[in-house]
């Protein structure tokens, strides 16, 4: 499945192979990845501080926003959970206002072992697929919904909210935004703090569910608040700590001038990017013809990048970006997001 934000005026994404072939394609396995930065103590963090487990609330003594940065949304993605551990331990404030620091999915996380790092992303459901108003109003039916609905309130008192995370396969560090003027322009201010500026993206949503930085506080026009996703790097990679907590710093440090001034950041963005097309695998046989990268830019429309059972999978227009490729991607998995420059 691909699903469009533009019209239909490019190359096609899927189209029918010329030929078959005749041989079996057997299922493949991950590789192994290694695990290069241990899993933090957050044993002083745990209980948090103001009446909800990992929850830690640092206060100015001065009028300004509340600010919320979220770590551990998958239990396996500590690289934030260290930056945040840091920062903590430090008792870095913003100049004015609240930052409160959030711990999500401590269960999972507990559950980490390094002989099985994927298996720990979640344990009943994918606690970044459960933020539609309408499941947050169900009566929970895993852990994942359990803490949704615990962290709910302290979410919606966010006037901006960074949700750190980090990705299995390798990739340039990115941003994610809504389609709101407010995020996108936070996403941008988040970028320039990089020596080299991330890539600053809006796409199409997540075909599981909502996303955090997707709940409607954040989408409603008549609040003002905004959120960006920071895709920091591999998930157990030093370097993706260390991106994480720049962005962190940058993020309390300059918090009131994203909040009061209008004119910050300075507006243009030569790395910000749109979503175009969501490429579901709709076989158990998708292959990538190559590893790509993620933020790897393809020169051509047209260019087959991966096959699909029958169908090959096409770059719909020149310098298309391949965005978080899953080079072991399953039936029914978002395979890659492809992504053009504004």
């Amino acid at each position: 499945m691909s699903c469009g934000a533009f019209p239909r005026d490019h190359f096609p994404v899927r189209r029918r192979k010329r030929s078959v072939p005749t041989e079996l394609t057997l299922p493949r396995h991950l590789p192994e990845f290694p695990i290069r930065i241990a899993p933090p103590d957050l044993t002083p963090w745990e209980k948090g501080n103001i009446g909800i487990d990992g929850v830690i609330e640092r206060d100015s003594g001065r009028v300004g926003p509340e600010i919320t940065i979220v770590s551990l949304i998958h239990g396996n993605e500590f690289a934030g959970a260290i930056a945040l551990d840091q920062i903590l331990r430090e008792d870095i404030r913003p100049l004015c206002g609240v930052v409160r620091f959030v711990f999500a999915n401590l269960e999972s996380f507990h559950r980490f072992d390094g002989q099985s790092p994927t298996a720990s992303r979640f344990t009943g459901e994918d606690l970044n697929r459960v933020w539609s108003t309408e499941r947050l109003a169900r009566r929970p039916a895993s852990p994942e919904m359990a803490r949704a609905q615990a962290l709910l309130p302290v979410i919606r008192r966010s006037d901006m909210l960074l949700d750190l995370h980090s990705m299995l396969w390798d990739s340039s560090p990115l941003l994610i935004s809504p389609q709101t003027e407010r995020s996108t322009a936070l996403a941008g201010a988040l970028s320039a703090c990089s020596d080299t500026p991330f890539l600053t993206l809006t796409d199409l949503g997540h075909v599981g569910g909502a996303r955090l930085i997707e709940e409607a506080h954040f989408l409603s026009p008549e609040r003002g608040a905004r959120s960006v996703l920071l895709e920091a790097g591999q998930h157990w990679a030093p370097e993706t700590v260390e991106t994480s907590r720049n962005a962190i710093r940058y993020f309390i440090d300059n918090a009131a001038r994203f909040h009061f001034d209008a004119c910050f950041p300075h507006p243009t963005m030569p790395q910000q990017a749109v979503v175009t097309d969501n490429v579901v695998a709709h076989s158990a046989c998708f292959r990538f013809e190559t590893p790509y990268r993620g933020g790897q830019t393809i020169a051509d429309a047209g260019t087959v990048i991966a096959t699909d059972g029958q169908d090959e999978i096409c770059t719909p227009y020149d310098g298309c970006i391949l965005i978080m490729p899953n080079l072991c991607v399953r039936r029914g998995q978002l395979a890659v997001r492809l992504a053009r420059h504004l």
